[in-house]
């Protein structure tokens, strides 16, 4: 029987592997509910998830979290185009025989979550976009300070209140800190486990200097703009990178589309905010009934 004190959580669940056309996806599961998958942002593995952020969802859903090709524990060619970070979502969605699935993703997490969607529609009930964009050219474009931060080899707190929070907000400074104390709780973090030469390949090898979220034909558009699979963005007011002005341009044209700002917070509002993120993402999965 399974007790409070023994159930598994973000820090105790074990990394698990299976092998799917050449290489090996590592990922953790634990919770109960109808599945939920996270894609994981730029440089990021399964320890950059805030565990408290996950065991609120785990709560009500089975989470699972993965490392993508190449990165993290995985094995494989690393790569940051959109199709093959889906590619390794819809992979895993099978291998592990999930079924249906509610699809989240953070930052370029959510390029491969919608990217997975309109490929697989058949294999989602709800989409999550955290911290991300939706695709086309964006009507707010990212700020300078970002990119030079990202790209960092190693983040300290000051760069983490930039990337992920309000670095302007003695509030949003404090929960930052708090955040990465959780963070730390882990022990061993894979974040930088890859080379810089590896994730700087990928990411140049993806990139398009017209939009972060290239989308050349309108086909993502599209897709959302006629599909009946609810989707919620989940922003913060001033993110640096992916500002929350870009859903606001699609809110008219995407009939399914709910958008939920969080005030004086930043990249990472799912960190910020952890309690509040996972009770809105239930609220909106309970009453909005997938198609």
């Amino acid at each position: 029987m399974t007790t409070a004190t023994d159930k598994t959580t973000a820090l105790t669940a074990p990394n698990q592997t299976v092998d799917v056309d050449g290489r090996t996806l590592a990922y953790r599961t634990f919770g109960t509910g109808p599945n939920l998958v996270l894609c994981i942002r730029l440089r990021g593995t399964m320890d950059s998830w805030d565990p408290l952020f996950l065991d609120q969802l785990a709560e009500r859903f089975t989470v699972t979290v993965f490392d993508y090709s190449g990165l993290g524990y995985s094995t494989g060619d690393p790569s940051y185009g959109k199709t093959e970070m889906a590619k390794d979502v819809n992979d895993l969605v099978d291998a592990l025989d999930l079924g249906r699935v509610i699809i989240g993703g953070w930052s370029l997490g959510g390029f491969a979550a919608m990217v997975f969607t309109a490929l697989h529609p058949e294999k989602v009930s709800h989409v999550l976009a955290i911290g991300t964009m939706p695709p086309g050219l964006m009507v707010k474009p990212s700020e300078d300070l970002f990119f030079p931060t990202a790209m960092k080899p190693v983040y300290d707190a000051e760069d983490e209140y930039i990337l992920f929070f309000e670095p302007n907000s003695t509030r949003s400074r404090a929960l930052a800190d708090a955040y990465l104390a959780r963070i730390a709780e882990r022990g061993e973090i894979t974040d930088f486990a890859t080379p810089a030469e590896v994730f700087n390949t990928s990411l140049i090898a993806s990139a398009d200097p017209t939009t972060p979220f290239p989308d050349p034909d309108g086909a993502y558009a599209q897709f959302f703009a006629t599909t009946d699979i609810p989707v919620l963005a989940l922003s913060g007011d001033h993110d640096l990178v992916f500002p929350v002005e870009n859903w606001y341009a699609v809110n008219d044209t995407w009939p399914t589309l709910f958008v939920a700002t969080w005030p004086d917070s930043g990249h990472g509002p799912q960190h910020q905010y952890p309690e509040m993120s996972a009770d809105v993402i239930a609220s909106f999965v309970t009453h909005t009934p997938a198609p």
